[in-house]
C-alpha cells in the first residue's frame, strides 16, 4: 500500500492505492513502518507532518513525501514527530522550502535542518506529555464522529425514511422512542409532490427552510498593518476543521461574514462538504455558504443538508469541464419533510445535546492543540518545568 498525504487528510478511510508485489520489492527501501514520521514536500500542503498508521498491509512511501527515520541514539521518533508538527517546527520545514511555482524541498535540506537534540530522557518525558493531550484528542475526535454519525442514521430514520409513522402504521410501538415523541408521529401518510409524506406535514424546498449566505471575495479586504485581523475561511480550512494563520483578512468585514464555532458551513464549490465549524473566529470567503434559519433549528436544517449533499456531489461531479460546483437552483429543487412544530421540538431533546456534545468536543480539541503546541518551545527552553507541564495536561484531560 502506498502511503500518502492524501490518505492521512481523509482519515485512513480505506480509499488506499495499492503496488504490485514486485513494485514492492523494489520499492524495499522506501518500505512504511507504523508510527513512521513523513514529511509531505511538494506542493502547497510541503511541511504537512504525519504518521503513518497502523493497517494490515505491507506499506511504502507515497510521491512527494520524505520519510524521516532518526537515529535514535540521539534522536527518538516521537519527539521528532512532536517538534516538526509544532509551531517551531513548522518554521523550519519553511525555511528549507524553495520555489514560489511549486514549492517543494529534498531530502538533503532536511537532513540538513538544525532539530533540537535534548537528552533521550527529556525527549521521552516531552512526548509524553504532549501524547496524554493528543490521546485526549484523539478521544475527542472519535466521540464526536460517532455522535454525528449516529444523529444523521436517527434523522434519516425519523424524517426521510418515516420509520416511527411506518411502525405506528402496522401497529407497533417505534423503536428506539420514547412514548411521549411517538405520540406526536402520525399513522398514516398523505401524497405530495416528492411521494407519500406523514398526515400533516409540510413539504418545502431546502432553501425554504434556511438562508445560505455566500461568502466574499476577501482578498478585497486584506489586512491592514495596526489594524485588528480574522483567519480567512476557505475550501481547504473547512476540510481542516482549522484556519490557516497564515492567510488572514482586515476584521472589519461585514459582521453576517463573521464565522464563530457552532456555524454551520457548505462549501459548494470544488469539494462539496457540510460542517459545523469548529475552527475559531474566522471570515467567510467565497464558495462558502453561512447556513442559517430562523424557522427551524439547527440539528434539522443540517440533518436535510446532510441528506442531500452526496445528490449535490453528483451533480458537481458531472461538470468535468470546469469546478465541480451546484447553483442555488439545486437548493431549491432539493425538497424537505417539515413536521409540526411540536415534532420538531419533542426530537430537539434528542438531537440538539448530540450536536452540541460533538461542537463542545472538538472545541475543546483545539483548546488542547494550542496547549500542545505552547508547551513544547516551552519545554525546550526550560520556561516551563517538566512536572507544571504534567500538571497542566493532567487538569486539561
Amino acid at each position: 500500500m502506498l502511503v500518502r498525504l492524501v490518505d492521512h487528510s481523509n482519515g485512513w478511510n480505506g480509499n488506499y492505492v495499492f503496488v504490485s508485489e514486485s513494485a514492492f520489492r523494489f520499492l524495499r527501501k522506501s518500505e512504511v513502518a507504523p508510527g513512521d514520521v513523513i514529511v509531505a514536500n511538494v506542493g502547497a500542503n510541503a511541511g504537512t507532518v504525519f504518521r503513518a498508521p497502523r493497517l494490515p498491509y505491507p506499506m511504502t512511501l507515497g510521491p512527494n513525501a520524505v520519510l524521516c527515520r532518526p537515529d535514535r541514539q540521539i534522536l527518538l521518533r516521537d519527539f521528532l514527530y512532536y517538534f516538526l508538527s509544532s509551531p517551531p517546527g513548522q518554521d523550519l520545514l519553511r525555511s528549507i522550502v524553495s520555489g514560489s511555482a511549486q514549492p517543494k524541498f529534498n531530502k538533503t535540506d532536511l537532513r540538513n535542518a538544525a532539530v533540537p537534540a535534548p537528552s533521550l530522557p527529556q525527549q521521552r518525558a516531552i512526548a509524553a506529555v504532549l501524547g496524554a493531550l493528543d490521546d485526549k484528542i484523539d478521544l475527542n475526535r472519535r466521540m464526536s464522529e460517532t455522535l454525528e454519525e449516529t444523529a444523521r442514521a436517527l434523522f434519516k430514520s425519523w424524517f426521510v425514511d418515516f420509520d416511527p409513522v411506518r411502525a405506528k402504521a402496522e401497529g407497533r410501538q417505534p423503536f428506539g422512542m420514547d412514548a411521549a415523541t411517538a405520540a406526536l408521529f402520525p399513522a398514516s401518510f398523505d401524497d405530495s409532490e416528492t411521494g407519500e409524506v406523514p398526515k400533516g406535514w409540510a413539504v418545502d424546498a431546502l432553501d425554504g427552510i434556511a438562508s445560505f449566505l455566500n461568502g466574499l471575495a476577501l482578498q478585497k479586504f486584506p489586512p491592514i498593518e495596526g489594524r485588528p485581523v480574522l483567519p480567512v475561511i476557505k475550501i481547504a480550512q473547512l476540510r481542516a476543521g482549522a484556519p490557516n494563520e497564515r492567510e488572514l483578512a482586515d476584521a472589519a468585514v461585514p459582521a453576517q461574514y463573521v464565522i464563530e464555532d457552532g456555524d454551520l458551513l457548505f462549501s459548494w464549490s470544488g469539494s462539496l462538504l457540510v460542517d459545523v465549524w469548529c475552527g475559531g473566529r474566522g471570515a467567510l470567503n467565497q464558495h462558502l455558504f453561512k447556513v442559517t434559519s430562523d424557522r427551524c433549528p439547527k440539528w434539522f436544517f443540517k440533518g436535510w443538508l446532510d441528506h442531500h449533499l452526496p445528490s449535490f456531489q453528483a451533480i458537481a461531479a458531472d461538470k468535468a469541464t470546469t469546478m465541480g460546483h451546484i447553483q442555488r437552483r439545486h437548493l431549491t429543487e432539493a425538497k424537505v419533510a417539515i413536521p409540526p412544530q411540536a415534532v420538531i421540538t419533542a426530537a430537539g431533546g434528542t438531537f440538539e445535546p448530540m450536536l452540541a456534545r460533538a461542537v463542545s468536543s472538538r472545541v475543546e480539541s483545539r483548546t488542547l492543540a494550542e496547549l500542545r503546541d505552547y508547551l513544547l518551545p516551552k519545554l525546550l527552553s526550560g520556561e516551563v518545568r517538566m512536572r507544571d507541564a504534567e500538571k497542566l495536561v493532567g487538569e486539561a484531560t
